[in-house]
């Protein structure tokens, strides 16, 4: 973790309790959590329903029912930008994320297609 801004990321999702709550939530999950590349933990094997998604991500924590190697690089990488997220919003990420998420469905009849935060993460690599 050399790179100056994956330090800042990594920090700033901290100080900010983003990663605190995925990795409270993961473990509310029961998933099996460890560190990934880039400042970003994994855990996997997720085993709540809620919410419905391959992945999702809290501060630095990527989330999944499966494993990383199951939802592939493309949608880790798809993941990792919704980090970059939280080191902006931080505290007001997921309230802006449903917010927009309404505004998708609004619109579209789906939660991404319009969904600013899942556009600037890449819709194609988070497989929508």
């Amino acid at each position: 973790m050399d790179n100056p801004a994956i330090i800042l990321r990594a920090l700033a999702n901290v100080v900010n309790f983003s990663t605190f709550a995925g990795i409270a939530i993961a473990r509310v999950g029961r998933a099996s959590i460890s560190h990934g590349p880039r400042g970003l933990w994994y855990a996997e094997g997720y085993a709540l329903p809620f919410p419905v998604a391959g992945a999702f991500t809290v501060g630095n924590v990527v989330i999944t029912p499966r494993s990383i190697a199951e939802i592939g690089e493309s949608a880790v990488a798809h993941e990792e930008r919704h980090t970059w997220q939280y080191t902006v919003c931080g505290t007001l990420f997921m309230p802006l994320y449903l917010v927009a998420m309404g505004w998708s469905w609004i619109r579209t009849g789906d939660r991404a297609s319009r969904n600013v935060f899942e556009r600037a993460a890449g819709l194609s690599d988070g497989g929508y």
